[in-house]
């Protein structure tokens, strides 16, 4: 999530790794504004490893422009989140 209501800023990037039908990994990443569906692409790859070093990047590079993780099935801590007001 990356939240700055002084900005006007309510945005949500979800990232995660699923199997193909086809033995592939899918990187699945969605993302818009929070309350909406958002958008949603999925990156495929031959092999796990190479899913999980460009899901680390997209991390990262989220990370550098504000969003902050809130809950994960990886061993990343989430943050705690606060109460707040929905987007209007």
């Amino acid at each position: 999530e990356s939240i700055s209501p002084a900005e006007n800023r309510f945005r949500f990037y979800v990232l995660s790794l699923d199997e193909t039908l086809f033995g592939d990994v899918a990187l699945v990443r969605e993302w818009g504004r929070i309350g909406t569906n958002g958008r949603r692409r999925l990156d495929l790859f031959d092999d796990r490893v190479r899913a999980i070093s460009s899901l680390e990047d997209w991390l990262e590079r989220k990370g550098r422009r504000g969003y902050e993780v809130v809950e994960s099935s990886l061993p990343i801590p989430p943050r705690q989140i606060s109460p707040r007001q929905p987007a209007q």
